[in-house]
């Protein structure tokens, strides 16, 4: 008997070692170790994404401010397209780039602001241009996004794969051993759930991010369309005047 209990308290010792995230890891199936070492990677990933958008984000909101109040100082349009030039560094002063870029096209030809069908047909390609940027740059900005949705979802699912594929060569070593013991059967459970655990712990933050950085798009997005609107607005008006 006291044979029996050193041998069952060697293997509960044996047992907590292997309980370790690094031996649950190594002492797993091959098909587990990928699909561990897949949710890993996707799970950096990930972070690397949110990272990156948030301070992005958080740099344009910053710099959309400063030109916005640049733009509204009542200062010469022209000065503030001279100081941005051709390559604008946000989209909210690409989408001014833009506009003033193809009103600067239009007049030159001078018969554009006397002519009511030319004026208005300038007023069209200046609106389109304003559109088609804010349009690129909201590509750019949603780009990577569609990564974290993918996480988010399928995660859960592949976590859940490795840990069948687990369960089943733990409960396949358990016919083999002939022994249905907990020490036995409580390893090759846990390296199986710990699968489950890691697409939890990828999924869920990428799906947290995602809502959050989808809705500051949003945001981003109908800021540059208002902008757009009111500096279309704005030339109209100047445009009419020159015009009559």
């Amino acid at each position: 008997m006291e044979t029996q209990a050193l041998e069952v308290a060697q293997l509960a010792g044996s047992t907590d070692m292997s309980m370790s995230v690094w031996s649950l890891f190594w002492r797993a199936d091959f098909i587990v170790k990928s699909v561990m070492i897949m949710l890993v990677a996707a799970s950096v990933w990930s972070w690397a994404i949110i990272f990156d958008k948030t301070i992005r984000l958080r740099r344009l909101r910053s710099e959309a401010d400063e030109f916005e109040e640049a733009f509204w100082s009542g200062g010469s349009l022209e000065d503030l397209y001279d100081g941005i030039g051709r390559d604008p560094t946000h989209p909210i002063a690409g989408v001014f780039a833009a506009a003033m870029m193809e009103l600067k096209r239009g007049l030159q030809r001078q018969e554009t602001i006397a002519d009511d069908r030319l004026r208005a047909g300038l007023q069209q390609r200046i609106n389109q241009a304003m559109q088609v940027t804010v349009d690129r740059e909201m590509d750019r900005l949603e780009r990577y996004m569609g990564f974290l949705a993918t996480v988010g979802s399928t995660a859960p699912f592949i976590g859940l794969f490795g840990t069948v594929w687990g369960i089943m060569n733990a409960f396949t070593s358990i016919a083999i051993a002939k022994n249905t013991s907990l020490t036995v059967v409580a390893p090759g459970i846990a390296e199986a759930l710990f699968a489950t655990a890691i697409g939890l712990v990828a999924a869920i933050p990428a799906v947290v991010a995602y809502n959050k950085l989808s809705t500051d798009l949003d945001r981003y997005a109908g800021r540059l369309e208002v902008f757009a609107a009111e500096f279309q607005s704005l030339l109209s008006r100047q445009l009419d005047e020159k015009g009559g």
